[in-house]
């Protein structure tokens, strides 16, 4: 124990345990594969093994270290197993856990650049650069008027999104509020974070337009938006937002953003891109295709917790307008007022975000980034598509098997054919990845387009390989001819 403080830890324990924890958490992650990637447990079974009551006095590390073992870990879903192939990665590498303990260590609040000089300046330089390393206009960039923040979440960055359009579009928001006029437009594949922000921002459900696609795709039409928006106008409506997806969560489909923000100027609507799970990609030079028209909009997003090898949080936000967020969002009490901000000369993110606190996030993304270089980070991206792109090839190949979606980067989506109808494929596609899911050996999850069910591949494990991928898919083909075994030809 520390003995000026008997709370907490005195420097060499701290040292002594901490190598104790970090030990766990090596061995831990040497171990995922042979564990279950989902937990097999039934509600209540973790609360049926911890006491009841609190602890009253200290006990070692070693009993904790051995509830975790016993309870945590059998509870747990392994979403760094390498055959995690379930919702969109969540990349939460060593290097970044590293940056985490040095963020932590430091146990800064960066609600102002006052509290915290070097949590702000460094987010601000590392948001400038990854700017330039995806390829986006200088205009999002702090010395181009514009910025970016580090957010807890996607949902949290179109939050802060659509309050800034708000203010803009409605000046008087601030102060009176929502009217019930207000419009925000997406597609039946938008994620429903925009749907939440609608519900949080006061505004209702319905507030949301469902933009039709263009026939025979999953994308935003912009002639529908265009129709849509010309409506609303004429009926006195105000449009608000419109958020084209680059890399929607059931297919990987991609909005076409250039032609969405070009019929979006002409009414003055905010655009704002959701790029949560494939933005990250336009750090290879030959998937910057995918940000076309980026360079027109008012705000970007695109996750580093999920396929840039940083643990969560850690959502990177840009805006081209850099005085946006702070004018819909600032409020300064007495107790925040300081120099530093009255002079005009810093960043406060407390003005970028909903809540006043935040972490030093940009610390283990600065560690990352350290320790692989955005080199490190494109093999990694390039390498998982390349694996998507075999495991497409052998589905196409496999009469078993449909391809029930054009592959999206990382992702493949997938049905089974049994010959039976449509009804039958879907029971089928449902069967085969309960069992999948079932064994252990691996764990996907499914979506439902135009009725249809489909089975969701997403590689993008941070210790996902080859070898991981044919083990995949040998089970697909196993569990799929069991089934299909049931269906007359």
């Amino acid at each position: 124990m520390n003995s000026a403080n008997p709370a907490d830890l005195g420097p060499e324990e701290f040292r002594r345990l901490g190598h104790a924890v970090v030990d766990w958490i090596a061995d831990h992650r040497a171990g995922l594969d042979a564990l279950p990637v989902r937990a097999d447990v039934e509600p209540g079974w973790v609360r049926d093994r911890l006491p009841v009551a609190l602890p009253e006095d200290p006990a070692p590390l070693d009993a904790l270290l051995a509830t975790v073992d016993e309870v945590v870990v059998p509870a747990s879903t392994h979403w760094q197993h390498p055959r995690f192939f379930a919702y969109f990665p969540a990349n939460a590498s060593l290097h970044s856990l590293l940056g985490d303990m040095l963020s932590g260590g430091l146990g800064a609040q960066g609600m102002l650049w006052s509290t915290s000089p070097a949590a702000t300046e460094v987010e601000q330089v590392l948001v400038d650069g990854l700017a330039a390393a995806l390829g986006l206009d200088p205009g999002f960039t702090f010395a181009g008027g514009g910025g970016g923040s580090i957010q807890d979440s996607a949902s949290s960055a179109a939050l802060v999104a659509l309050l800034a359009a708000l203010h803009r579009a409605e000046p008087g928001w601030r102060e009176r509020g929502v009217t019930g006029t207000e419009r925000v437009y997406v597609t039946a594949e938008t994620h429903s974070s925009l749907a939440k922000a609608a519900r949080v921002a006061g505004l209702g459900a319905r507030a949301l337009r469902t933009v039709a696609p263009t026939p025979g795709t999953r994308a935003m039409s912009p002639q529908a938006l265009a129709t849509a928006v010309a409506q609303d106008v004429a009926a006195g409506l105000t449009p608000v937002l419109v958020c084209p997806t680059i890399g929607t969560t059931g297919t990987g489909a991609i909005d076409p953003v250039r032609a969405v923000a070009e019929v979006a100027r002409e009414h003055g609507v905010w655009v704002h891109v959701d790029a949560a799970w494939a933005g990250v990609a336009a750090l290879a030079p030959e998937f910057r295709h995918l940000l076309d028209g980026v360079e027109l909009v008012d705000s970007f997003c695109t996750d580093a917790h999920k396929w840039l090898l940083t643990a969560f949080d850690a959502s990177l936000l840009w805006v081209r307008d850099g005085t946006a967020l702070p004018a819909a969002l600032s409020i300064t009490p007495e107790y925040l007022r300081n120099a530093a901000s009255e002079s005009g000369a810093v960043v406060d993110y407390r003005d970028w975000q909903v809540p006043l606190g935040r972490r030093f996030r940009a610390l283990k993304l600065w560690t990352v980034l350290h320790g692989v270089g955005l080199s490190g980070l494109r093999a990694h991206i390039r390498g998982h598509v390349a694996l998507a792109t075999g495991l497409a090839e052998r589905v196409r190949a496999d009469p078993a098997f449909d391809l029930a979606a054009d592959p999206s980067l990382a992702l493949v989506c997938l049905r089974v054919v049994t010959g039976a109808g449509p009804d039958a494929d879907d029971a089928a596609s449902r069967e085969v990845l309960e069992r999948v899911n079932d064994s252990g050996l691996a764990f996907l999850t499914h979506t439902v387009v135009e009725g249809r069910y489909l089975v969701r591949v997403a590689i993008g494990g941070v210790s996902t390989g080859p070898e991981h991928v044919d083990q995949l898919w040998e089970q697909l083909r196993a569990e799929a001819d069991r089934v299909r075994r049931r269906y007359p030809a």
